[in-house]
């Protein structure tokens, strides 16, 4: 067991025994290194644990491989087979619990667009939008008013 997973792991334990569910792990989709790296930050500052993945394959691995992932945050425009939207259709049949922000800088797509309650959210944008928009995506999983109150 990874440093990581056993974190996580202890984490969900130790809230389970207090009577709290952990909160989701938010799946952070981008093919852009440093915007990647700049996103999981601003996240994982928070409290919140991130998984990163580069392309839609990393991603649906790390959607089979991890259940806890709850929250997926993913551009549209990427390398290989499939896109950010198309990525996020597929998680949303396979896993219609996982909350959807979808990001781009060179197409525009209306919430209504998406998935469920997939958000929309333009590039470039400023970290504190994102952080904002994975608060709200926690709080409405759990019920909570403050997600990050454990």
């Amino acid at each position: 067991m990874t440093r990581s997973n056993w974190n996580t792991s202890t984490a969900r334990w130790v809230s389970e025994l207090m009577g709290k569910r952990a909160p989701p792990e938010v799946l952070v989709v981008e093919d852009q290194s440093t915007t990647r790296m700049a996103a999981s930050d601003a996240i994982s500052d928070t409290g919140l644990h991130v998984r990163e993945a580069g392309d839609a394959d990393e991603a649906l691995h790390a959607m089979d491989d991890y259940p806890d992932i709850g929250v997926l945050f993913t551009d549209i425009q990427m390398p290989g087979h499939m896109n950010g939207l198309e990525l996020a259709e597929q998680v949303h049949e396979d896993r219609p619990d996982v909350e959807l922000i979808v990001t781009s800088g060179g197409t525009t797509v209306k919430d209504s667009e998406l998935p469920d309650s997939g958000t929309f959210l333009s590039k470039p944008y400023h970290t504190s939008r994102l952080v904002e928009i994975v608060e709200q995506k926690v709080a409405s999983r759990s019920g909570e008013s403050d997600p990050l109150s454990r």
